[in-house]
Parts: structure tokens; sequence; C-alpha cells
């Protein structure tokens, strides 16, 4: 054991001084004060808006942010999505799997309602990392589909997608990628004109019944700003096209405050926030979870340290997280995190040399359950890594580079520690071939360690309907993704494909093990399954495209057509379960004068590929459509608004969920309000 912690502790110092060593024989010896260099253009944005314009809305490729320095690494090369403004609008749902489940690439693990995870390319639970404002959510969505993210998407300025490693800023373990959800709890730069806030209200109608609410006001002068935001959701059981879903029901309550000091030298600040949630499980139509996470955190940056664009950065945070299930009135299980988080980045350099951030993140966590479902012990957990990634973009080529090493140690109560050491790499690069025309490549080595639920879970899960096992000599998973894309832009046409392999040695995973155990108090058998490791091989597209059909008298007519799909395998043979079908739609947005309306479709296909144990999914065909009037009354704006989804009223089942034989997603449904932006 000593001398294996020997050898740990020699391999986690040799990898430290290799990336010490990559980043310091690029760094350049000082920084000088230039402009930041300009990078390929992003794909699929509607240029004829400026990016940066009061409520206009649009879907943009290369966005990377939640504490990268947007002047010196705004993108890096890799393929990204940002929903904001009219797109977030028209997609924000309960749970942020759901809001982000338009976006080529990305869908939902879907447990109802009020809980779902990202997918991304395939990749789900602790491979997708979910953030807010740059730090983790730390909550326990990752041990069970039926726990929901402990954040709130109504309260979004913004939501980014980061897909493939090229999370290196923020956990090397995120083979999937991340999704950041930006809410601006701590301000950054001064409030324009002293104040300024949203706030809305919509009710829901036809297949589901309830109402949301939210507020946001920001004010303050140039040297102090405030922030203070809530928001309120009741939402009933909501109606299939066949009956109506038994405890699909959600009650949220959430908020927060934040404050900052600002000046040209940068900022500080501090916020505290509260998520609270009630909602039912659709699977156990007598089982509800109560959720609560309190999180309180500080941050700040200190601008032009040495040199123009180049500075510091940091962050700290600590939640408390606890959830119970009910059966009933009766508590059972009891699932409790207590967290902290800090990092620090330091950017440097200029446009005619590199450009890049260095940082250092830390974390420790201890989990608990409590309860029958109690099916992983106390453990605590501790990570340390070291990240940079760096940018050189001479003439019309980009290059990126990207390293990051962590040292984990997750530690059961009456059990051994188990220790890992991630390494990840990144190099990416893109050529401006010809004016409208960018190809991009990208290839990753990237290291996850395994988490709690994988290692050490010995019990049901009801949840899953399974007994669970876990493997406590689990290796590192270890993923090579190499990814190709071709981009395209002109004034009437944005639009961009890609393709990826991604071969994952050790892919962990929950495989049958043909036993079964009996469950007494329901009085059934349920079947045994431990969590293993297998070669797997994940390929797949996205394609997206958006064409300015016409300007004229009648307004601006836009058409949007997307797709995607991913296949993955085991080497040994067969697939891996739960994988999301291919898909393809297409969405015809109109604006004039103030109203603007959209009609739109997605076809997810029939899903044939599948596990053993595990059925087919019918295809289906969702129709939405939206629309608004947009006024202005003095300093205030406001916005009367309908949406409408499923308007064909089909039946429909999400395939990446446990309870797709079970549970079918609401029928035809309308939500209608007002906003108000001042």
């Amino acid at each position: 054991m000593l001398r294996h912690a020997a050898h740990s502790r020699k391999q986690y110092a040799t990898r430290a001084a290799v990336l010490a060593a990559l980043l310091g024989s690029i760094a350049p010896a000082r920084a000088q004060q230039t402009p930041p260099a300009t990078a390929p253009p992003p794909p699929a944005t509607d240029t004829r808006h400026p990016p940066e314009e009061e409520h206009v809305k649009v879907l943009t490729g290369l966005v990377v942010t939640g504490g990268m320095p947007r002047d010196t690494a705004a993108d890096l090369g890799r393929p990204a999505e940002v929903l904001s403004d009219e797109r977030l609008d028209e997609n924000r749902a309960a749970s942020l799997g759901d809001t982000v489940a338009s976006v080529p690439g990305v869908q939902s693990s879907n447990f109802g309602p009020a809980a779902g995870r990202p997918i991304i390319r395939g990749l789900d639970g602790p491979r997708v990392l979910i953030l807010n404002d740059g730090l983790a959510s730390q909550d326990v969505s990752t041990l069970s589909q039926d726990h929901a993210p402990a954040v709130e998407p109504f309260l979004a300025d913004r939501i980014e997608v980061l897909k493939g490693p090229a999370t290196l800023l923020y956990g090397g373990g995120a083979i999937g990628g991340a999704v950041n959800v930006v809410d601006g709890r701590i301000p950054e730069v001064a409030v324009d004109n002293g104040l300024s806030g949203r706030a809305e209200t919509r009710f829901l109608a036809a297949a589901q019944g309830g109402n949301t609410s939210m507020v946001r006001v920001d004010g303050g002068s140039d040297l102090f700003a405030l922030h203070a935001d809530a928001v309120f959701r009741h939402a009933r059981d909501y109606a299939t096209p066949r009956d109506r879903q038994a405890n699909s029901f959600i009650d949220t309550r959430a908020g927060s405050l934040g404050g900052a000091l600002l000046g040209d030298w940068g900022f500080v600040g501090l916020s505290a926030a509260r998520f609270g949630n009630i909602y039912g499980n659709p699977g156990e139509p007598d089982v509800h979870l109560r959720m609560r996470q309190d999180h309180y955190e500080l941050k700040g940056a200190l601008r032009d340290v040495w040199g123009a664009g180049n500075g510091l950065r940091f962050a700290a945070g600590h939640s408390g997280y606890e959830h119970t299930e009910f059966e009933g009135d009766t508590p059972g299980t009891v699932f409790r995190k207590n967290a902290n988080e800090a990092r620090l980045e330091a950017s440097f350099g200029n446009a005619t040399h590199w450009q890049g951030v260095v940082g250092v993140q830390a974390s420790a966590s201890r989990f608990i359950a409590i309860g029958e479902e109690a099916f992983v012990p106390e453990t605590r957990t501790r990570a340390q890594g070291v990240f940079g990634v760096v940018r050189r973009s001479p003439g019309n080529v980009q290059l990126d580079l990207g390293a990051r090493i962590d040292h984990l140690q997750s530690r059961p109560v009456g059990g051994a520690a188990r220790s890992f050491h991630p390494l990840s790499l990144s190099i990416a690069g893109a050529w401006k071939f010809a004016p409208r025309w960018t190809l991009a490549a990208n290839f990753d080595h990237a290291e996850r360690a395994p988490v709690e639920e994988e290692l050490f879970s010995d019990g049901p899960h009801v949840a899953t309907l399974a007994y669970e096992i876990g493997n406590a000599h689990l290796r590192k998973e270890t993923a090579r993704q190499l990814e190709l894309e071709l981009q395209y832009q002109s004034p009437r046409m944005q639009a961009r494909l890609t393709a990826y392999s991604t071969r994952i040695r050790g892919f962990i995973h929950l495989a049958e093990t043909g036993a079964f155990w009996h469950w007494d108090d329901a009085d059934r058998l349920l079947p045994i399954r431990r969590w293993t490791q297998a070669d797997a091989d994940f390929r797949g597209f996205e394609g997206e495209a958006i064409f300015h059909l016409t300007t004229n008298a009648s307004g601006d007519w836009d058409l949007r057509v997307f797709g995607d799909g991913v296949r993955a395998s085991f080497d040994s043979g067969g697939n891996v379960p739960r994988i999301a079908p291919s898909r393809l739609g297409a969405q015809l947005r109109w604006e004039n004068l103030g109203w603007r309306a959209a009609l739109g479709a997605i076809r997810s296909r029939r899903q044939n590929h599948v596990a053993p144990n595990e059925t087919p999914t019918a295809g289906h065909t969702l129709v939405d459509a939206h629309a608004a009037r947009h006024f202005d009354t003095g300093n205030v704006s406001w916005e009367v608004f309908i949406d409408a989804s499923n308007l064909t009223n089909q039946d429909a089942r999400v395939h990446t969920s446990f309870l797709k034989d079970v549970v079918l997603l609401p029928g035809r449904s309308l939500a209608f309000g007002v906003r108000v932006f001042f």
C-alpha cells in the first residue's frame, strides 16, 4: 500500500512537471499591451444583428466562458453552443436537460418534467459537468436519474454548452462536455443607467396546468452593483395523449441576492442563493422528492495586471444540499452533500504571440445517504487540479493547446480509499481556407476517474428498479476523440457540419449479472447489476444551417435546419444502452415591426440499436409554435407571447429515460404570458 501511494505521488508529480514545462515553453517572456487576436468566425450565427444588442436572440456557435477571459481564449477552436434571449425564452423548461435539448448533439435523460440532465453526444451522468457561472452545481444528480440538478433555467441569462473534453478549465472528467448556466448573480460590470431588470409570468394550459413567475433586478453605480432574483413554479400532473401522467407535478421556489464592488481595476463580489424543489416521481406513483440547496459564492477579478486583457480571476463557493424521498407522507431516504470549491486563473499573452490561461482548482465534498435506498456509503472526496489552455492565431490559422492534470481521492466510511490522477490533453486547429469557409480539426485525450456510485454502491436502487453493486477496483476511463468540422458563413447563410469519433477504453457502465434480488417491500425481484468496464466506440455527426430567406416589407424570414445522430457499441459486441436516437429538425421564423413567430418540427427516429434487456422506442415528430408581440412604453419594454408544443398530440417517449416504457411526454400544451424588460 505504501509503495503504491509513493508511486502514485511520483506519477502525479511527473505529470505535473510535464504540464508545467509544456505551458512554460510556450508562454511569452513578457506580455505586451496588444489587442486580442481575431478568431475564425463562429458558425450558425445570425449576423444581421450584433450579438450584444438588447433583446436580440441568436444561437451562436463557438463560445466558452464561465471564468475564462473572453479576450484570450474565447472559444479555443472547440465546438460549443449558447442559448440566449429569444432562443432561450422559447426553450425554457423546468429541467435543464429539456431546456437545452434543441441544441444539436444534446438530449435529455428525462425522469419526468422536473428531473432531466443533459446528454451530450451519447454521454451522460458524471461525464457531463453542470456548472453555475463556472463552478460545479455540487448536487447529487449524477447519482440517479430521478435526482434533479440544482439549477434554475428560468433565472439564466444564457446557457452555454461545451462539447467534448474542451472543458479542461473545469474538470478533465467531463468527457462528454459541460453545460454552464450563466445567471449573473455576482455583477461584474456597472449596470446601465443604474437600474435594469426583467420579469415574466406564464400560465400553462391544455395538457399542462399551472404557472411560472420570475423576476430579476440589478442596480447600482459605477462603484457598486446589487442583484436580486426569484422564481416561483407550480405545475400540476400533466396529461398525455392517452391519460393523465400521475405524480408528474412540480413546485419550485428559488432566489438569490448578490453584490459587488466595481472599478477599472476589476470587481469583487458575494452572493447567496437558495434552490428549493418539490416534485413527483412518475415512475413511483406514491413517491415524491423535496430538495433544497443553499449556495454561497465569492468571485472577483483583477484586470490588466500585466498588460491589456491579462489579469487574475478567482472564485470560491460553498454548497449545502439535501433532499428527502417521501413515500406518501412518510420520509424515506435522505441524501446530503456539503461541498467547497475554489479556483484561480491567470490570463496572459498578446495578439502576435501566444494567448492563454493557466490556473488551479480544488474541491472537497462529503456525501451521505440515510434510509432504505442508501445504496452508496458515506464518502468524502477531495480533488485538486492544474490546467492551462493557450492559443496562437497566425493569419488565417488558429492553433489551440490545452492540458489538465488532477488528483482525486474518494474515501468511503469503513472502506479503503481510492486515488486517481487523470490527465487530459487537447490540440485543436482551425484554417480559414477561403473567405467564407473554415475547416477545424480537434484531437483530445481525456481521462475520467470513477465516482462514488460506480465504486462503492451496494443496495437496491428503486429509481432504476435494480440492485446495484459497485466495483472498488475500477480504473480510469480513457477517451480519445477525433473531430472534423466544416463551417460556412455568408450574409445569406451560416452552416456547419461536424463528424466525430470517440473511443473510450474502460467505459464504465452497469452490466446485467443474470441474478436477481428479492425486494421485500414490493414483493418483487430486482435484477442485480454490477458496475463494470469495457471498451466502447461512440461515433456520430451534427449539422446545423440558418438560411436568411428574404428581407422585405413582409418582414425577415429565416429557416433553421439541424440534425444529429450517434451510434455507440462495445468492442466486444452489443450496443451501449440508452443511446439517444438520431433527429432531424426544422424551424421557420418570421419577424416584422415588433411581431415574431416560429413554426418548427423535430423528428426523432425509431431507436432499434438497443442493449440486452432494453426495448426499442418508436419514433415520433413533435411540432412546436411560438408567437410574440414586442412593444415599448417609455423606458420599459413589454412582450406578450404564446408557445405551443406537441401540436399534433403525438405519443412520444424518451429513449434515454429509465421510465420510457411507462411514461409519455405531455400531449398538446400551451403556455402564454407576458415579459417585461426595464
